[in-house]
Formats: structure tokens, C-alpha cells, sequence
């Protein structure tokens, strides 16, 4: 019962106003008391700061500054195999496995597709018919930077407007179409072993989403779809690398990647609830 009045309030209360109050409040940098709430946060969350490249709370000005924190070099070393895939972030798996029909699985028997997930065309989804996902929750005690996978080469930015409903595994087992309902940032790769697509999914107190070659992409004003394409070579080109940072969340959320037939075979030990370490071996290449 009372997992059912978590879900239902979600319904009601008013998403995106409480996330951008919350998303400024992040951003204050109110001295003392930034630094108490800090200290408390590890402390509820267990947040291990000894892989922080600054430990100590005081050293962040503000909320997100913390919740960003880059880590120490060296204690997310790349898989050595340099064939192989690597996990983007810090997080645990929620759910992976094949495309079927377009379709994607969330929970319980909740599917999406991946036309809605990727905006809307399904032109920019069809390239990923009877190929793999995987989903990536990322709690708050996680580290909130994302990173490649493989090498790759930016072929298109998509806003897509939505609601912000927690994405944590509550919700997402309660919640049709979750992860195709709320704001996200889609991110669509060419790499040598095909188009890869990365779904920065927005929730409940995410105050943005920014990428390396584009700073904070939400919130642009408007309810439309925003698309930016990108060149392939030239001063414009964004060309990554594995294991390269591309983005980050203000306040945690869910990475949902999909990659094309035949491209991949995901290590066979990750399953639903497995936690994930940025930088060791994902999937290798077909």
C-alpha cells in the first residue's frame, strides 16, 4: 500500500516546478550550510569520498559541484581488452537484452519502444531494430559522470520534453513507459561497430543534464523536440574517445543505451540488479 501512494504522488505533485526549485537550491553557495547538508548526504547515502579527487566536503562550493565530483586518477582504469565495450557509468543494471520489434523491456512486463525513447522518428530508431539495450539506474551515493563506451563520432543531440517521475526501480516497475515519458537527452554515436545511442533519462529533483560539447542541454524553453546534428569531420566534429567523459547528471538518474543488430554480446555475468563500475568490460564486439 504504501509503495502505491510513492507511485500515485508522483502523479500529483508538480514535477518540474519542484525539480528546478531543487536544481537552485543545488547550485547555491551558501558556505556552512552547503557544507552540513554535504556531510549529511554522505553519511545517509554512504557516499565513499575516498575515491574523490577532494575528500573533504568543504572543499565544494555548492551541492552540484559535489554531486559532480570528478574522481581520483586511476581508481576507474579502462578494461585492458581495448576491443572491448566498457560501462559507461557508475550504477547498477536495471534491465538488458534484445530489441524485439522495436520494442524495449522496463519491468513487470512494461515495454517501450524505441521510436518513442528516441523522440518520436521512427527513421532515427530503425537503425536499431533487432539490436541490444541496456539500462543503467545510477543512485544517488554513485558517481554522476558519464563516459563512452567505445570510440565514437556525434551524429545527433535530441531534446526531448517530458515528465520528471523518479526513475528508481519503484517506479519503474509501476510506471508504463517510463523511461519514454520523462525528459531526456538523446545522444546518437557512429562507431566502428555501428550507430550507438545514449539516453540520458531526466527524473524527479534532476536539476539538468549537461554533455561535453554542449553544456546544459535541459531545460530549453518550450515543450517541442529539439535536434541538433553534428558533422562528421571538420572544427565542429565531436569525436570521443572510450572511456572519454560526455556527459553528467545534476542530481542522479538512468542511462538507457542502445546499440545495432549484431553489434555487441553483453558479458554473460550482468543481469538485473548487478552493480556496474565505470570502465570495466560491458559487452564485447560481434
Amino acid at each position: 500500500m504504501l509503495d502505491k501512494l510513492k507511485v500515485a504522488l508522483q502523479y500529483c505533485f508538480p514535477q518540474h516546478g519542484l525539480s528546478r526549485l531543487v536544481g537552485w537550491i543545488a547550485a547555491a553557495e551558501a558556505g556552512k550550510v552547503t557544507t552540513a547538508f554535504i556531510r549529511w548526504f554522505i553519511g545517509k547515502y554512504q557516499v565513499n569520498m575516498s575515491e574523490a579527487l577532494e575528500s573533504a566536503p568543504e572543499a565544494y562550493s555548492s551541492f552540484n559541484q559535489f554531486f559532480t565530483r570528478p574522481l581520483k586518477e586511476g581508481v576507474r582504469p579502462l578494461d585492458e581488452n581495448s576491443h572491448s565495450l566498457v560501462h559507461p557509468v557508475d550504477g547498477t543494471v536495471s534491465q538488458l537484452g534484445p530489441i524485439e520489434e522495436g520494442r524495449i523491456f522496463q519491468a513487470k512486463g512494461f515495454h517501450y519502444t524505441s521510436t518513442a525513447l528516441l523522440g518520436g522518428d521512427p527513421t532515427t530508431a530503425e537503425p536499431f531494430n533487432q539490436g541490444d539495450f541496456a539500462t543503467i539506474y545510477l543512485a544517488p551515493r554513485d558517481y554522476h559522470r558519464m563516459h563512452m563506451p567505445l570510440d565514437g563520432t556525434l551524429k545527433e543531440m535530441i531534446y526531448v520534453p517530458g515528465k520528471l517521475f523518479s526513475v528508481n526501480p519503484l517506479t519503474a516497475e509501476n510506471v508504463p513507459e517510463l523511461f519514454a515519458r520523462n525528459e531526456r537527452v538523446v545522444a546518437i554515436f557512429d562507431t566502428e561497430i555501428g550507430p550507438m545511442a545514449m539516453v540520458l533519462v531526466g527524473a524527479t529533483i534532476v536539476a539538468s543534464i549537461e554533455t561535453v560539447w554542449a553544456g546544459t542541454v535541459t531545460p530549453p524553453a518550450g515543450k517541442q523536440v529539439f535536434r541538433w546534428t553534428y558533422p562528421a569531420e571538420g572544427n565542429e566534429a565531436v569525436k570521443l574517445k572510450r572511456g572519454e567523459e560526455m556527459g553528467r547528471f545534476k542530481l542522479g538518474s538512468t542511462v538507457v543505451m542502445l546499440f545495432g543488430k549484431d553489434a555487441i554480446n553483453f558479458n554473460p555475468e550482468l543481469e538485473n540488479g548487478v552493480v556496474t563500475r565505470m570502465g570495466e568490460a560491458m559487452a564485447s564486439r560481434k
